[in-house]
């Protein structure tokens, strides 16, 4: 029975990362992802901007 309680454990993983991948494939896209893409676009357009003016000011 040492077998079992060897394969119990990542068993277990497994079947908790399996629904964590599910639910993260779930959770893309729908009725929120126009706005979670602005979002985004917002961050790198901040982000972009302030490594341009990083560089006019610091060099």
């Amino acid at each position: 029975m040492d077998y079992v309680s060897a394969l119990v454990p990542p068993v277990v993983m497994a079947a908790f990362f399996i629904g964590l991948v599910v639910t993260i494939v779930k959770s893309q896209g729908g009725p929120n992802k126009a706005k979670e893409d602005a979002a985004v676009d917002s961050a790198i357009r901040r982000a972009e901007a302030v490594q341009k003016t990083s560089r006019t000011d610091g060099v």
